[in-house]
């Protein structure tokens, strides 16, 4: 989920219209490019995927009542819970959810580009095994 912190990565190219799931997927790896390279080489099998909403019975699942607010979701184990014993599984994976990222584009009018790296770090962060409390508070940080 966005947390509406700021990032520093560039802004992404100015939009008019709504973009489509593959400009929003361009915005992504852009984002993913400015993580430092020792925590990019964690993130290089980390895929992302943009659909339109979340599903319903994942908003459930979640106890998340408006597809409005999930912006972005991290699928799979974090690193610090793996275990060399582990079974085989899917490839861990980050989606964004389109139409709410758009959403709140139009609602805060903050720069898309920003606005796609915040979610794609906040997901990232999930995959480091961060919590959404830790996050926040380093998100706190980052703005100062």
């Amino acid at each position: 989920m966005s947390q509406n912190a700021p990032h520093d990565a560039p802004p992404g190219p100015a939009f008019t219209t709504p973009p489509d799931a593959e400009a929003i997927a361009a915005l992504a790896e852009r984002a993913v490019a400015t993580i430092p390279a020792r925590l990019r080489r964690h993130v290089q099998n980390l895929g992302i995927t943009v659909e339109d909403l979340a599903e319903d019975d994942l908003l459930e699942e979640m106890g998340i009542e408006s597809p409005w607010e999930l912006t972005g979701l991290y699928q799979g184990v974090p690193i610090g819970e793996r275990s060399v014993s582990d079974v085989a599984r899917l490839p861990d994976r980050i989606v964004l959810y389109r139409q709410a990222i758009l959403f709140e584009w139009i609602e805060l009018g903050e720069d898309l580009g920003r606005l796609v790296a915040n979610v794609v770090v906040h997901e990232i962060a999930h995959h480091f095994g961060f919590s959404d409390e830790e996050i926040e508070a380093l998100e706190q940080d980052m703005r100062g």
